[in-house]
């Protein structure tokens, strides 16, 4: 899929604080595919007692974030330019939500990638694309 070489995951940096935080765990990682699950815990819910949609965001924004770094070049990092998150249904507190991220494109220059979030009885309960732009540090 890439026209470059690969990463793998111990090349992967650690999760971030935030990602900690959530306790989103990378179950899968592989330059075709990267799953990330979180147990919604009831500091996670919103005002309707379900899990709040910046945290399943948050989830998306990772596998996602995972996924691009994996597909990069070696010397190159990458920023998310966009995303798009729908939500399609609600999660309750204890449940188990997986994001099963998958890349669309992986260019030079973009990756653009496709995330599916289901709960524990395997319906969708939103769907994220975003783009992710591939870029070197400047010192």
């Amino acid at each position: 899929m890439a026209s470059h070489p690969t990463r793998d995951a111990a090349d992967m940096p650690p999760r971030s604080s935030f990602a900690a935080f959530l306790d989103i765990k990378t179950v899968v990682c592989t330059p075709e595919e990267v799953i990330c699950q979180m147990v919604v815990t009831p500091e996670m819910g919103n005002r309707n007692g379900v899990l709040h949609g910046g945290a399943l965001m948050t989830l998306a924004d990772t596998a996602a974030g995972t996924s691009a770094f994996i597909n990069s070049p070696a010397d190159v990092s990458n920023t998310t330019v966009e995303a798009k998150t729908n939500f399609t249904r609600p999660i309750k507190v204890g449940d188990t939500v997986t994001a099963r991220c998958v890349p669309l494109h992986v260019g030079r220059t973009t990756v653009v990638l496709q995330v599916i979030m289901t709960r524990g009885d395997g319906k969708t309960v939103g769907m994220t694309s975003q783009t992710h732009l591939f870029l070197g540090w400047k010192e």
